[in-house]
């Protein structure tokens, strides 16, 4: 493999299969809120809570709690240091990609 690629350079956060899927629907969205993640995703209350909580401690989404009527609505947004993070996600999978497949 050249330079171009890294496995250390993947970053783990992001590379969970939840976690890259709430990631890639959040990169077309921008933001959501809870109950329209999860049936994006088909997860689990707890496992999309679990998932949400390790993206956001990686500072790579905004969790915020509102009402709409008297019903509490939780809202996911992208931040931009997590957009960022998603985009050299991609560029290092690009990357693996085209090794793999001698495309460099």
């Amino acid at each position: 493999m050249s330079e171009l690629f890294s496995l250390d350079s993947v970053d783990d956060v992001i590379h969970g299969r939840l976690r890259l899927g709430i990631m890639a629907y959040l990169l077309g969205s921008g933001d959501t809120d809870f109950a329209q993640l999860k049936a994006k995703t088909a997860a689990t209350d707890g496992n999309l809570s679990v998932q949400l909580r390790k993206l956001e401690e990686a500072g790579y989404v905004e969790i915020s709690k509102g009402f709409v009527g008297k019903k509490t609505v939780t809202g996911v947004t992208l931040t931009e240091q997590g957009r960022q993070a998603f985009i050299r996600y991609l560029d290092n999978m690009q990357n693996l990609i085209n090794e793999a497949t001698g495309t460099v």
